[in-house]
């Protein structure tokens, strides 16, 4: 089958190289090629590209688990004011929380994936994993999967529920009330916790995508599962291609897993918090910045056996994208959304795709795009 993949919008003058690496990505792609791509260096917009049938600037696709850059962007916002302190242990907050033997787990560790509690047995139907307040009261009564604080481990379905509920008992407010109020609407960012009725006619469903026979054969991505680690953290009903497409999560807006929004908004959020949009000013400060970058530990991840992942709640995305600089900060989406700020090198990046990229995570041609994007900046 022949696909149309027409690059649409605009680069600045000497991001060209830009627009031929988002070209070639898709003449490569024989799955039904579809993607947006926005850039900001230092605030402004550099980049503005999107292809694929069906899919426009302002599409609006579930981006999964780069979500986790909004909900942590509101807790780093809280830390940085000092409503929330990171080394003061999660029960202190919410007090239930010590019950599961998790005590004297700081924030902190919790931010860093360190409690355990990375799923629920039996298992979360799709409505339940959808409301933050329920997989919360689930969760606080669930034995963890390891010795809290001993080592860390992705909790891709239920982080956001975890430190959502921190930043209720601290503020009374939800973490999607207080990144509506704080972050999406006085900057004007296209990422929706919870997507209006009114926006519904732009939301373009991501597509689920089976492994190829060789894929298959050859995936290596995940360590071996003896304890079912990896199995509560991905315990879902469904699909989760197919968990992201339904109503009652872009409704709800899952902090963990259910925004939905654009490329632009991703970059626009991410300028928002290291460089300022429109001539505000950045919500973050550089120290906080850096502290969203910080490595907390060292190790490996029992659930993806990934190395030295994790910051403040946010992926360390120079580890995944060496070109970036140690102060890089972002979270990535199953569907392959990517999203992060440079605040070094002043670069805000947010990647979307309509097709599911298999296995899940980061799509593999964010390796290519990120680095014409940073050759480009360079340049600038």
């Amino acid at each position: 089958m022949t696909y149309d993949i027409t690059v649409h919008g605009t680069v600045a003058p000497g991001f060209e190289g830009v627009r031929d690496a988002f070209g070639t990505v898709l003449a490569e792609d024989t799955t039904e090629p579809g993607s947006q791509l926005s850039v900001r260096l230092r605030g402004r917009t550099v980049v503005d590209l999107w292809a694929g049938e069906g899919l426009e600037a302002t599409s609006l696709l579930p981006v999964f688990s780069s979500t986790k850059g909004a909900a942590h962007l509101v807790v780093a916002l809280l830390v940085q004011e000092g409503t929330l302190v990171l080394d003061r242990t999660v029960a202190s907050y919410w007090p239930a929380f010590a019950a599961a033997g998790t005590d004297t787990l700081t924030l902190r560790e919790l931010l860093a994936h360190r409690s355990g509690l990375v799923g629920a047995t039996p298992r979360f139907t799709d409505e339940e994993l959808a409301d933050d307040r329920l997989v919360a009261e689930r969760l606080v009564r669930q034995e963890p999967f390891w010795k809290p604080g001993t080592a860390y481990g992705y909790h891709a379905v239920v982080i956001g529920a975890l430190t959502g509920e921190v930043v209720r008992r601290a503020t009374g407010r939800s973490i999607q009330e207080l990144y509506e109020e704080r972050v999406r609407a006085p900057h004007g960012v296209e990422l929706h916790l919870g997507l209006p009725e009114a926006l519904e006619p732009r939301f373009v469903p991501v597509r689920p995508m089976a492994p190829t026979p060789e894929q298959a054969a050859t995936l290596t991505a995940f360590p071996p599962d003896p304890e079912g680690v990896f199995a509560a953290a991905f315990n879902l009903p469904t699909d989760l291609a197919g968990w992201g497409n339904l109503p009652v999560v872009r409704a709800l807006g899952s902090a963990s897993a259910g925004g939905v929004g654009s490329a632009r908004g991703l970059a626009r959020m991410y300028a928002a918090a290291v460089s300022g949009v429109d001539g505000a000013a950045p919500l973050l400060t550089p120290a906080t910045a850096a502290e969203c970058a910080r490595l907390s530990w060292s190790g490996t991840d029992l659930v993806t056996g990934a190395q030295d992942a994790f910051g403040l709640g946010f992926r360390r995305t120079s580890g995944q994208y060496p070109v970036l600089s140690a102060s890089a900060f972002g979270h990535s989406g199953a569907a392959g959304s990517q999203a992060f700020a440079d605040p070094e090198l002043g670069i805000a990046y947010g990647y979307t795709r309509r097709r599911y990229a298999y296995p899940g995570g980061e799509a593999p041609e964010n390796t290519h795009l990120v680095e014409a994007v940073v050759r480009a900046a360079g340049g600038a």
